[in-house]
């Protein structure tokens, strides 16, 4: 069963929670970290983006990088920008996008459960990328990124949480983007009592949504303290959402060329294994297995022959169609992880974003996804497998640094 504990927060004062949000340190390059943070001293992008204080700077993973990372989390943490919360609490996290409101959970959760797969995940990591969070982690002495827990929904923590939201909110802003973003922290010690023992005693698994480098780091990290590590480095960072809040978007794949072919000869090709019907318009699949193809300036809609794929949890997927019967069998893109001639784009671009990188020569044809299914996610992960990469993209992102897990000061 899981083992979540609150924790106290390394937290804005509130009247500044709006300047020190930040997206998630993965959503954004240098520039953009750059540009974003301009004229904003408060902005935590100067934690998680920290090169963007070293101007010029050639690579963003030397040790100057993590050193300035954890300066500037002191400095905020000097100036009172950052408080430290009194005693550990539990937060309740409301984000809204577009009218649809989704809340979870901030809570610390146990590495233990990670290791022992009580924490599902259902992707590879990457050395590199791990390594990276791991000197951040280690340098600075904070989880400064949430990692994004989803479970299967439980009446009464639903309960429990919708009511503790009829109180007054900590933080309640609207961020530059639209999304809005209200935080209520859970100070009671019956209530937080209560929302520990639910969750062991109804909540078997989790499942790693988004940031599983993050996890896998922090797991890393308690292992390389073994010897004299603080408590808290057996927790990590995480919001966790029931099934029934949440959103996954489609994430799109685009290549640079078509393997020496040219379009009509790949469009022929496609009838092997694809229905294919030239559209009027732009399209999103509207259900599993159809697929949007722009190529040519033209938009065409691929539909998968029944016989060319398998049922079981992966094989099933519309990720795994599109890789096995075109990107792999026509393209010769056997890895989608390191192949340069591929590239993948989020839902929330729209498929104007495809369009224009089609139409602007940097890459050949483009093709749109039917999004993954929370179901689909937890099948997988439960039968141990793991999806192709860039498989679920989940929007709204939570922001960094409203809530800042510690593990040593």
């Amino acid at each position: 069963m899981a083992k979540i504990s609150p924790f106290a927060a390394l937290r804005p004062e509130p009247a500044l929670a709006a300047a020190v949000a930040a997206p998630p340190y993965d959503v954004l390059n240098s520039a953009e970290a750059a540009e974003q943070a301009k004229g904003n001293p408060h902005s935590f992008l100067r934690v998680t983006k920290s090169e963007i204080d070293l101007p010029g700077i050639a690579d963003i993973h030397t040790a100057e990088v993590y050193e300035k990372a954890k300066s500037n989390l002191k400095e905020l943490i000097g100036n009172g920008t950052l408080l430290r919360e009194a005693k550990p609490c539990y937060y309740i996290y409301e984000l809204v996008m577009g009218g649809r409101h989704q809340t979870g959970l901030v809570a610390a959760s146990s590495v233990d459960d990670y290791e022992n797969d009580i924490i599902k995940k259902h992707e590879f990591t990457r050395p590199e990328k791990e390594q990276d969070r791991i000197n951040h982690i280690r340098t600075s002495g904070a989880q400064t990124g949430n990692v994004f827990l989803a479970y299967r929904d439980v009446d009464e923590i639903n309960q429990l949480i919708e009511d503790w939201k009829q109180r007054t909110p900590l933080y309640d802003f609207e961020a530059a983007d639209g999304i809005h973003h209200r935080i209520w922290t859970v100070d009671d010690d019956n209530t937080i009592a209560r929302i520990s023992a639910l969750f062991s005693e109804k909540v078997p698994y989790t499942y790693i949504a988004d940031g599983h480098h993050r996890a896998a780091s922090a797991a890393k990290v308690r292992k390389s303290l073994e010897a004299g590590y603080h408590d808290h480095a057996n927790y990590f960072l995480t919001t966790l959402f029931p099934a029934g809040q949440l959103h996954i978007m489609d994430y799109n794949r685009l290549v640079k060329d078509l393997n020496g072919m040219g379009e009509a000869d790949f469009l022929r090709a496609l009838y092997n294994d694809f229905e294919v019907e030239r559209m009027s318009a732009a399209f999103s699949p509207t259900r599993l297995h159809e697929f949007g193809l722009y190529l040519g300036g033209e938009w065409y809609k691929l539909t998968a022959k029944e016989g060319t794929y398998t049922e079981d949890p992966i094989g099933v997927l519309d990720v795994t169609i599109l890789q096995n019967n075109v990107l792999d069998k026509l393209l010769g893109i056997k890895d989608p992880r390191t192949d340069k001639r591929i590239d993948f784009v989020g839902g929330i671009r729209g498929l104007g974003e495809l369009e224009k990188r089609v139409n602007s020569g940097e890459m050949k044809a483009a093709f749109s996804l039917h999004p993954v299914s929370i179901q689909q996610l937890f099948d997988i992960a439960d039968s141990g497998n793991v999806m192709p990469p860039k498989s679920t993209w989940f929007e709204p992102k939570l922001r960094d640094g409203l809530l800042t897990h510690l593990i040593y000061e």
